[in-house]
């Protein structure tokens, strides 16, 4: 598969380095808004780009920093006419012969001193050396500098890329075609035929200094035995000798020409590798005949490094040094740096499906896969980014994203919500009467998967009927899906392989089981052959994906040491959170506590599984400027580790049964979920507000006495009601969340004892906490039953079925439901402020739903379509209304339908009624205490 060409900033980079500057401008201008509403702005941005000589300047603005950078450096390259063309030998034969002339060219050329070539590293500290191996060395030293020479390798075989041992070969017998080498007969070393001039030899010893002082370098060794653990060992570097000469005696190989090197592992700026001794082998100088020999098959050499071999994606042999040193292009000098167990758990944990997304984050312990995804509040690498680099760090081809259009007659008016994780319903599962005309409703998009080998065989595909109104959207959506998909896949690494099960089709995948199982082959042998154990940590690499218990919302975490006063302001779901928190690991006889992780200020939004459970429950327990500290699960050794980068040494032994880990953290700030934000900020007053008045008024006109709250949520509605002047005489809230209902105790709680002091008489209020789908008999023919905005959080047959429960069971004299009107989103998200990341396009088909946790957002027609079904149903008559907005055309923004008891012998209904109560008591008022 030919390599993505390279973008334009790349391209002048490579050419530019550091020369290369760019300045960005963040300038504001207006978008579209509507009649009534005040105009709004958005962010763009142009870019300036100073190269020696030139300077160039995008003439328009762009939504995102980053497409006016590579529009700058675009614009500069056709100035200056560069053309990146890849200069790579079609045929093997072709690279084979400049496979021998690139090998001769660094040797018999005295101008490649002068360059800075990280080879010139290697050659300047040998060329300080005296007799025979002056200026001589190791051949695996150039695979490890020159791109190009295993670029070349590859062409002459594929193989090569994931075979040092094959690349070794092809150098050795084509330096011994190299005109102006000396290759030995006997090991691997290589050196210039002739002397080189004494001017030569000053110029790379100025240009690439020594090691003056000697360093000791911490790395890592891998054994090739799976059960045998890792070693830290410390190489010391002295005497302006090769470095490679101190690796070897780590490893026990003859000398130095006898280590091979992999690519690097990590980030491209890393000299992080892994250094093995070359098994005995004999190679062969016909390129037509390269399969390599072993000397023996019980040979240690000969026996394939798994972990070595699953972190690099290459073939690693016999024990491996895992170590940062070498010479780069940035550096004159050697370029050293510590390689502990944290490193390389970082490594292990950036191949599993969700690693790079908690080290994009910092937050190895405390940050997870969001199980959706949203372009107003997704931290980190997007989806796709992070599918993109899992299929890259799996050795994986690039995915393959196939976007198509949907017909707008494909679709109905509840299309796909952009926003999070909510997508078009079928047309199947929409009211038939109320398909979209043609000229209505845009196109929206559709997005295929395809996760492909590198000999481009489907290992995984992925198509739903899920669309989307924008393509970017249909793409991170997509990607999200495969990922959360390999993710559970990991988890199965933990049972053992003869339960491992790899369905071949569901929700929309379609698995290729062989040709997956031989992929992965070295990832499955990896971890099927580690296990945990009760009374210990696991073993060196463990099984990452540990058995983390389903997310049970309702799940409560156990605080102490809870700080500051309840100020009122709590998370809820949908809710930007800032919270700032450390991590740290305690000794159950408390001699010792480790900081692991620690965030002044990570935000996330709650309900989206971007955080741990146990975290996410202390922090909707708190309030802004709250603290509290609680004790959490404790993670698997790899995730430990993977955090701890100072203590790593200290942990590696520490046993789990003698531990625990304990979190500390703080609320700082939180933000109202996108729809509350924007109804307070277009609507005066705010919607929310809108329907407590609509509220009251039928209220008073009905003298009722009594009210239900059917999901009433944290109370906002009964809290409300408290402020303003009504007959009422009893208030009852019921909700599935018990941590909502909570809230509703304490804020209840406290303004119903502020009332007590200056009133003779306050309303009772009670709490019960249930499912409003479920009747309980208590809550039978109350004067009024309200559920304002719950609906549309609930299936369309639950909503349903709430219609049918309430209206036939609890039968309130009065219904009031409202719901989001659909047709009124495109004003609203017109008005918004669009997201800095993302470009406003006015025919980007359908409308995002206004909260991502909405199952559905019904149009007028279909809302009344249900309303009047279930009033016909029930013998209830039902009027239309709603607030925010006129109620002209497209309605008004919550539309509203009020139900009303016709005439029927009530007494006889509810002598019949059986006496069931499944409710929980939660509160009452005065006679129950707050729930804690």
């Amino acid at each position: 598969m030919p390599a993505a060409a390279p973008t334009p900033k790349a391209v002048l980079h490579q050419r530019f380095g550091t020369n290369a500057r760019y300045t960005v401008e963040e300038v504001r201008e207006a978008v579209g808004g509507c009649p009534g509403l005040a105009p709004q702005t958005r962010s763009v941005y142009r870019c300036a780009l100073e190269l020696p000589g030139l300077s160039v300047a995008t003439p328009g603005t762009f939504v995102r920093k980053k497409d006016a950078e590579q529009a700058a450096a675009q614009i500069a390259l056709d100035k200056l006419g560069i053309q990146p063309i890849a200069n790579i030998p079609s045929t093997p034969e072709e690279a084979w012969d400049e496979l021998i002339a690139r090998i001769s060219g660094f040797f018999i050329d005295e101008k490649f001193l002068s360059s800075t070539h990280p080879l010139v590293g290697h050659l300047s500290v040998t060329l300080r050396r005296t007799g025979d191996l002056i200026g001589g060395i190791p051949l695996s030293a150039i695979a490890a500098c020159d791109v190009k020479v295993n670029t070349l390798c590859k062409v002459i075989d594929p193989k090569a890329e994931f075979d040092p041992l094959l690349v070794l070969s092809f150098m050795y017998n084509a330096a011994k075609q190299s005109p102006g080498v000396l290759v030995s007969d006997t090991n691997f070393w290589i050196q210039s035929q002739k002397p080189y001039s004494p001017e030569a030899v000053d110029m790379a010893l100025k240009r690439w200094s020594g090691t003056s002082d000697p360093v000791e370098v911490e790395a890592i060794l891998v054994p090739h035995v799976l059960e045998d653990e890792l070693k830290i060992v410390r190489v010391n570097l002295r005497d302006n000798e090769h470095y490679m000469s101190y690796v070897a005696e780590k490893l026990t190989a003859s000398d130095s020409s006898h280590v091979l090197v992999s690519r690097t592992i990590g980030k491209t700026s890393s000299e992080i590798r892994l250094y093995f001794a070359a098994p005995n082998v004999h190679f062969v100088s016909d390129i037509s005949k390269n399969v390599l020999a072993c000397h023996g098959d019980g040979d240690i050499n000969c026996q394939v490094n798994k972990r070595a071999s699953y972190i690099s994606g290459q073939t690693i042999y016999g024990d491996a040094l895992l170590a940062n040193i070498g010479y780069t292009r940035r550096d004159s000098e050697l370029r050293t740096e510590d390689v502990n167990l944290c490193t390389y758990y970082r490594i292990l944990l950036g191949k599993l499906p969700d690693g790079n997304c908690k080290m994009s984050r910092d937050a190895i312990l405390a940050a997870e896969l969001p199980s959706v995804y949203s372009r107003f509040s997704w931290k980190g690498l997007s989806p796709r980014d992070l599918l993109c680099s899992f299929c890259r760090n799996q050795r994986l081809s690039e995915p393959l994203f196939a976007v198509s259009r949907v017909s707008c007659g494909m679709i109905t008016s509840a299309a796909s919500s952009e926003e999070r994780g909510a997508p078009a319903k079928s047309i199947e599962n929409q009211h038939n009467d109320d398909v979209r005309t043609e000229e209505e409703t845009p196109d929206s998009f559709k997005c295929e998967v395809k996760i492909c080998s590198r000999k481009q065989e489907i290992l995984v595909e992925y198509s739903a009927a899920d669309t989307w109104s924008k393509e970017s959207d249909a793409i991170q959506n997509s990607s999200l899906k495969v990922l959360i998909w390999f993710n559970n896949y990991f988890k199965q690494l933990n049972t053992k392989m003869d339960k491992l099960y790899l369905s071949e089709c569901t929700d929309g995948f379609k698995i290729h089981p062989n040709i997956f199982l031989q992929e992965f082959a070295m990832c499955l042998s990896v971890y099927g052959n580690t296990r945990c154990n009760d009374s210990g940590m696991c073993s060196a690499v463990g099984p990452f994906s540990m058995d983390t218990p389903e997310k049970h919302l309702e799940s409560t975490t156990t605080l102490t040491n809870i700080e500051g006063p309840d100020s009122g302001v709590f998370p809820s779901h949908g809710s930007l959170t800032c919270i700032s928190y450390t991590a740290s690991l305690v000794m159950k006889d408390k001699a010792k506590k480790y900081l692991l992780e620690s965030h002044n200020e990570f935000e996330f939004e709650i309900g989206t599984g971007a955080v741990g459970n146990q975290l996410e429950s202390c922090v909707t327990q708190l309030t802004v400027n709250q603290a509290a500290c609680f004790v959490a699960e404790l993670p698997p050794r790899d995730l430990i580790l993977a955090a701890a980068s100072e203590f790593s040494h200290d942990l590696s032994n520490v046993s789990r049964e003698s531990c625990l880990l304990e979190f500390s953290v703080k609320v700082l700030q939180v933000t109202e979920p996108l729809e509350d934000r924007m109804e307070k900020a277009l609507f005066s007053p705010p919607l929310s507000k809108q329907r407590v008045e609509f509220a009251v008024q039928h209220i008073n006109e009905l003298h009722a006495t009594t009210l239900v709250d059917f999901g009433c949520g944290s109370g906002s509605l009964l809290d409300s009601l408290l402020e303003h002047p009504t007959t009422l005489e009893k208030l009852v809230g019921v909700d599935i969340s018990r941590k909502g209902l909570t809230r509703a105790a304490k804020s209840l709680h406290q303004k119903l004892s502020k009332k007590s002091l200056v009133q003779a008489t306050v309303p009772t209020a009670v709490l019960y906490h249930g499912s409003i789908t479920d009747f309980d008999s208590r809550l039978y023919g109350f004067d009024i039953g309200t559920c304002l905005e719950v609906i549309e959080h609930m299936e369309e047959d639950q909503a349903s079925l709430f219609g049918n429960v309430v209206l036939s069971s609890f039968r309130p004299t009065v219904l009031i439901v409202s719901t989001p009107n659909y047709e009124y989103n495109p004003i609203l998200q017109r008005s918004a402020v669009p997201n800095k990341d993302d470009e406003a396009d006015e025919n980007a088909g359908p409308c995002k739903f206004r909260n991502h946790d909405h199952k559905f957002e019904w149009t007028r027609a279909q809302f009344q379509c249900w309303a009047t079904d279930l009033a016909v149903k029930h013998n209830y008559s039902v009027e239309f209304c709603g607030v925010g907005g006129s109620g002209e055309e497209p309605g008004y923004a919550s539309q509203i339908a009020v139900f009303r008891r016709m005439a029927h012998n009530l007494e006889a209904i509810c002598l019949n009624k059986d006496q069931n109560q499944p409710y929980e008591l939660l509160w009452e008022w005065p006679n129950a205490s707050i729930p804690v």
